[in-house]
């Protein structure tokens, strides 16, 4: 199989590498529930797993693992033999028409898309002469879930559901096929944007405006902003039941900070998010330039406007996190070919200015005020600053989970070093930086 370079971070989640970084390091409102009924079977059937009493720490599926606890994780095991032969029987059970004509799995032409962080991703063709019988496509996009994309039961379902719910509503690829451990979707053409990209004023604009026009969304979903608490409360769990078998992640850790508790920590931001009184909206929570596709490739034009793809980490959630994460992605070059798999510059935090600008852009998108106000935009840049923290956190911890299990050439350990490093150092400034929000 050949390999092409695509940078999404839905697809990073699954291999380690060795360590060696291009470091460029600068000095410098929730809601219940809702009870009306969902249309959607599977919808309704992770309401009812979502709805379940949170209020005591076990009492809440969105973190039960699938499998027994404290099992120590092994790696994924994914062959060109397995990919082959998922291929071959979803496309034929998916599709049909043409891909009923192929006779044997070797025929079809596969080429590996790299550059993932949670699942492995693949594009799929048909033999080159091949036409279409009754226009389904020519070309699909596999996924098979990496562990971390399959490893709860809300994870597993919601994932399936939110893909489902956004494509009948026209703004997402197409399923054509949903499996337990993958699927098969519309291959979405276009150049996932870099850090270079997303600082441009025209860019800002139209990501402002799209995640403004998805906050907005109404899905039939719980509205409850515990996304965050449940799913970094499993994947601490699943990191300290692995400890034992993994010395350097322990090195890594005592290393950078001695005193460093993740449990103290995580403690601290969930308290930090319920004091913020910040709007709970349905949010990517993982809007890298990975993930926003520019739809015209060839002349590198903006006018034909952007595509958000990979919505696994979709959930109701607090807005600032929404911005601060994407904020935290202009630092992070995950184009890379080299180890280990990313490049970082903390000095392209966006500034404040740069801030306000897209604090304008989405509010204006959202239509929620006749005029932006100064106290507008210091407001959410208290919310999106502050929840940026918890951005850092979860990857971080996130980056842990997928360096015991994942088989992608990405160096997990290293980045999860990093982004807690750029956690501690937006930890110290936050203070000055959230002073200027008093005057």
């Amino acid at each position: 199989m050949t390999t092409r370079r695509v940078s999404t971070r839905a697809e990073l989640s699954n291999m380690t590498s060795e360590n060696g970084i291009n470091h460029h390091h600068s000095s410098d409102a929730t809601s219940n529930c809702s009870n009306e009924p969902v249309c959607h079977p599977t919808a309704a059937k992770l309401r009812r797993l979502s709805t379940s009493d949170d209020s005591q720490d076990n009492c809440n599926d969105t973190d039960r693992p699938i499998d027994p606890p404290n099992v120590q994780k092994s790696k994924d095991v994914v062959t060109d033999d397995i990919v082959r032969r998922k291929a071959f029987r979803w496309c034929q059970d998916s599709i049909g028409g043409a891909w009923l004509n192929v006779m044997s799995e070797n025929e079809l032409i596969i080429t590996h898309i790299s550059g993932g962080m949670s699942n492995y991703l693949y594009l799929i063709a048909l033999p080159p002469g091949t036409k279409s019988v009754k226009g389904e496509p020519v070309d699909v996009l596999l996924r098979i879930y990496g562990q971390i994309s399959k490893s709860t039961l809300d994870f597993l379902v919601h994932n399936s559901v939110v893909f489902a719910l956004l494509a009948e509503r026209n703004l997402g690829p197409k399923p054509f096929g949903m499996y337990h451990d993958g699927r098969i979707e519309e291959f979405i053409k276009g150049r996932p944007l870099v850090p270079t990209d997303l600082c441009k004023p025209e860019v800002m604009n139209l990501v402002a405006e799209k995640l403004a026009r998805f906050h907005t969304l109404d899905m039939p979903l719980c509205k409850k902003p515990r996304w965050f608490k449940s799913l970094v409360r499993g994947w601490i769990k699943d990191v300290k039941n692995n400890l034992d078998k993994r010395t350097e992640i322990k090195d890594a850790l005592q290393k950078m900070s001695p005193n460093f508790d993740l449990e103290a920590e995580y403690k601290e931001l969930l308290r930090t998010a319920s004091n913020l009184n910040c709007p709970v909206v349905f949010c990517h929570n993982d809007l890298q330039g990975g993930n926003v596709l520019l739809a015209d490739q060839a002349s590198g034009s903006t006018s034909a406007g952007i595509t958000i793809i990979d919505w696994e980490y979709a959930h109701y959630n607090y807005r600032g996190f929404d911005l601060g994460n994407h904020f935290n992605e202009w630092m992070f070059d995950y184009s890379s070919t080299g180890k280990p798999g990313f490049e970082y510059n903390f000095s392209s935090y966006p500034s404040r200015e740069k801030q306000f600008h897209f604090f304008r852009a989405y509010l204006k998108a959202a239509g929620c005020l006749t005029e932006v106000k100064d106290s507008d935009l210091w407001s959410l840049y208290r919310e999106t600053n502050t929840l940026a923290l918890h951005s850092h956190f979860l990857w971080g911890v996130w980056a842990l989970v997928q360096s015991l299990t994942s088989s992608i050439e990405f160096d997990y350990v290293v980045y999860s070093m990093v982004r807690f490093e750029a956690y501690f150092d937006l930890k110290a400034k936050l203070p000055q930086m959230l002073a200027c929000c008093e005057s």
